[in-house]
């Protein structure tokens, strides 16, 4: 028999605190769809412990050991994604480019949260570079997962203001905590399927659960 809700990966490599703010969302019932695996490329990523503390399944795919992006995806889904029956994949604070082959395994089923208001500031340390920009507004997005990097269609973002005595450990604190509200937001969004997609934009969201 068919599972009811979606079966979700949630993939990281380090601490781990999106994720947490996920699997707190699925054990409090605001999460529709189960968490049942979670994946890092990173073998000291604390956030794998956490998990374990979830009752969560924990792999490790070490990219290190592979040839290329792709070769290191192709391990995942093969070995675990596919097996598992995944459906959904959240990146919680992975750091690795995904290629063509994920991204079209799991079109508008994988998300990717980033700490700045896309399109602003892509790539590595958004926060500093809000800092040297000095902006005063910045925050954090969630968005699904394309060719673009640090692109897709924006599903969730959050707005945090920028103080003149903010450094980039202060200011990424204050994202993060925005980060933990739409994470769990745009989880809610994608897996309910509650989203309409046009031109690769997302044009109308019907409703999500609050958090």
């Amino acid at each position: 028999m068919k599972e009811k809700f979606p079966r979700v990966a949630v993939f990281i490599s380090g601490r781990g605190t999106n994720m947490t703010a996920l699997l707190k969302a699925e054990k409090n019932g605001k999460l529709p769809g189960k968490i049942v695996l979670i994946v890092s490329n990173n073998p000291d990523a604390k956030g794998l412990k956490i998990a374990e503390e979830y009752g969560k399944e924990t792999v490790i795919v070490d990219h290190r050991k592979f040839n290329s992006r792709r070769d290191h995806e192709v391990e995942i889904y093969n070995r675990y994604l596919s097996p598992k029956q995944i459906t959904h994949v959240i990146l919680a604070g992975y750091m690795r480019v995904i290629t063509n082959y994920l991204i079209e395994k799991f079109r508008y089923r994988m998300i990717n949260i980033h700490p700045s208001l896309l399109p602003c500031f892509k790539g590595l340390h958004a926060q500093k570079q809000a800092l040297d920009y000095g902006v005063k507004i910045t925050g954090c997005t969630v968005h699904f997962v394309s060719e673009n990097v640090d692109g897709g269609p924006i599903i969730v973002q959050k707005a945090v203001p920028v103080y003149d005595t903010d450094n980039e450990e202060t200011l990424s604190q204050r994202i993060l905590e925005k980060e933990h509200e739409a994470i769990v937001e745009a989880a809610q969004i994608m897996l309910s399927n509650n989203f309409e997609v046009i031109n690769d934009r997302i044009v109308r969201i019907t409703s999500h659960s609050n958090s």
